[in-house]
């Protein structure tokens, strides 16, 4: 097992560690040039369509659900540790890095949520699309298609189920003590009260837990940022100018090169909000909507409230205390202990809650992005069993040791980046005709 759990280990970590960072930022980069920066031009326009009303259009979800159903599975972990991992591992620089896969990641984010309304299709179940339709109906590569689907069915039992699970779990055995049978029973059941129901009943859900979630964390840092408030500056400050330096930084700090606050700002980046990796055009082609534009628009907001907005006060509310200089601290614990120096136990239970809500929104994400991919790879009638399989595999998620099921996560999920942006590319010349055909009309 131990020789199972190190292959996995080292193609994960050669994966997520260089081709997919040239890759992904690469992609990034030619979308934005090729649209000529579309997620900086139409930003406010994006926003607006966000709240707008859908009606007598094709579809299953406002923009605002289908919104809030892609960030249910973007925001999470990543969110709080990974920030903390890209500053322990790469200084205050990696967060300009980040800033900017997030930035750049908008433009991948509207081409591939374009082309999910485009080549959808209507199911049993409502509105089907993403990677594997536009691979097969688009690009014409039904292999690559079938290659999408099976990735992505496995990520969502892994990193998309039983890591979030067990992390859930986890902080409610630290905070509160309660057995991980006990939370792993009631996740079981909450998440297949909330699934059983479609992708109306996950919306529905989403649209409420969503936004009381984020602005339950946004409140717990923007508190401590006020009783910090004198360290914001420096804190901004320290961002700026690590980086661009390859000056070292005081205390127990190790990130001290210029290379490690770009590599790890942009592989952080890079999973946190999973531009590229083809998962949220699955839910985008949900969208009531007239045009794929406008979808596309709603669905590049996601990234810019993922890693602009919510990594950026993550990564304040560290930078703003001394703890990340003294490299005795892990990453895990980082923010939680960064908070509880302005509020006390009360902040880092706080941050343990929002851990946990995260980590079940993601749940609930995934749950549907499997359900998706297992139903253009099997067809419709087998739905509704994995429906009840992955509300079961979430109490052993909770009770398990997860080390490989991580790992084998980790590799799928970047696996499914690759057909998703061989298809982006080869469908660029869709996404600029569609783009300039509603931007001129």
């Amino acid at each position: 097992m131990q020789t199972v759990e190190h292959i996995f280990s080292t193609l994960s970590s050669w994966l997520w560690g260089g081709p997919l960072i040239i890759l992904l930022f690469g992609t990034h980069l030619y979308l934005t040039i090729r649209l000529s920066g579309i997620q900086f031009r139409k930003l406010p326009k994006a926003f607006k369509i966000v709240f707008s009303k859908s009606t007598n259009e094709k579809g299953d979800l406002s923009h605002f659900s289908s919104l809030m159903t892609a960030l249910a599975a973007t925001v999470g972990i990543g969110n709080i540790v990974g920030v903390a991992s890209a500053i322990t591992l790469g200084g205050p620089g990696a967060i300009f890095w980040m800033w900017l896969t997030g930035l750049l990641g908008m433009a991948t984010k509207y081409a591939e949520a374009l082309l999910a309304v485009k080549y959808r299709d209507q199911g049993p179940y409502g509105m089907r699309g993403g990677p594997m339709y536009y691979l097969s109906k688009g690009a014409n590569m039904p292999k690559l298609a079938v290659a999408f689907a099976f990735f992505t069915l496995i990520a969502s039992f892994g990193a998309g189920n039983m890591v979030q699970a067990n992390a859930t779990a986890g902080v409610f055995l630290q905070v509160f003590n309660i057995p991980i049978e006990v939370t792993g029973l009631i996740l079981a059941v909450l998440t297949g009260l909330v699934i059983v129901g479609g992708i109306q009943s996950i919306g529905r859900f989403t649209s409420f837990f969503v936004p009381l979630m984020i602005l339950l964390y946004f409140g717990v840092i923007v508190l401590t940022l006020i009783i910090n408030h004198a360290q914001v500056p420096h804190a901004i400050g320290l961002i700026f100018f690590h980086a661009f330096s390859n000056h070292a930084a005081t205390g127990g700090f190790v990130g001290a090169t210029l290379a490690a606050a770009i590599r790890f700002g942009i592989a952080r980046g890079l999973f946190s909000n999973e531009a590229g990796q083809g998962s949220a055009p699955i839910v985008a082609a949900t969208a009531k909507t007239k045009n794929p534009v406008r979808q596309a628009l709603v669905s590049m907001t996601g990234t810019f409230i993922d890693t602009v907005v919510i990594c950026t006060l993550t990564a304040l509310a560290i930078l703003t205390t001394d703890l990340w200089t003294l490299g005795t601290v892990n990453a895990s614990d980082l923010t939680a202990q960064s908070v509880a120096t302005a509020l006390g136990d009360v902040g880092s239970t706080l941050v343990a809650i929002c851990i946990a809500f995260f980590a079940f929104s993601t749940l609930i994400g995934w749950s549907y992005y499997g359900e998706k991919a297992i139903e253009y790879l099997f067809k419709d009638k087998v739905v509704k069993y994995y429906r009840i399989i992955f509300s079961i595999v979430v109490f052993f998620g909770a009770t398990a040791s997860l080390k490989l099921v991580w790992d084998f996560a980790d590799l799928m999920n970047g696996l499914m980046a690759i057909p998703n942006l061989i298809g982006i590319f080869m469908l660029a010349k869709i996404i600029s005709s569609e783009t300039k055909l509603y931007i001129d009309s």
